[in-house]
């Protein structure tokens, strides 16, 4: 899982110290993977407010089932796994209607405002694309085209078939295309 800061086996102590009861190496687990569980919240859910909740609902959950997860397994894909199942409740329970107010992550390495803004804008389009999907579509495109996980990474935290979250995949990179070209042609 290259999106997680540690080398594993310092992460794997971290979650042997906190299953121990070590408040700090909790903090720094979350400390480490809350701009992950947030980005990946705010892309399923597109909804800042709901996806800032779902974020501190995820390590809630975390601290709670810690003690049965086993330290030896990579962490990323039951943190994803977790985060996955939170927005899905969320959604569950019907979303807010405020405005996702966020900066894509090229945005913030990019030089000069104007390069920050194409990107900011470009970004913007992708968030308003995934409106248009399912929200099963939403999550495998989101773990798998902007996360960057494998198909049998999302099949595995998503709890389906490696076919399934193809053919989610390719239904919902249809509907992207078709929406982003729908809004270029708007332009003109």
């Amino acid at each position: 899982m290259g999106h997680f800061v540690m080398e594993g086996n310092l992460l794997r102590q971290l979650v042997r110290d906190a299953k121990a009861g070590d408040a700090a190496s909790f903090e720094r687990i979350v400390i480490l993977h809350e701009c992950l569980v947030l980005r990946v919240a705010q892309r399923i859910l597109l909804n800042g407010e709901d996806a800032k909740d779902a974020a501190q609902e995820v390590f809630i959950r975390l601290h709670r089932t810690l003690s049965r997860f086993d330290e030896e397994k990579d962490l990323g894909p039951w943190l994803y796994r977790l985060t996955v199942n939170v927005c899905r409740d969320v959604l569950r329970r019907g979303k807010r209607n405020v405005p996702l107010d966020i900066v894509s992550d090229s945005a913030d390495a990019a030089p000069d405002p104007e390069q920050s803004a194409v990107a900011a804008q470009q970004y913007r389009i992708v968030l308003d694309a995934l409106q248009e999907l399912s929200p099963r579509e939403r999550e495998a495109v989101v773990l798998r085209d902007l996360e960057g996980r494998s198909t049998e990474e999302v099949a595995e935290i998503l709890g389906s078939s490696e076919t399934t979250v193809r053919s989610q995949l390719s239904t919902g990179r249809i509907k992207m295309k078709n929406y982003v070209t729908a809004r270029l042609r708007r332009r003109k």
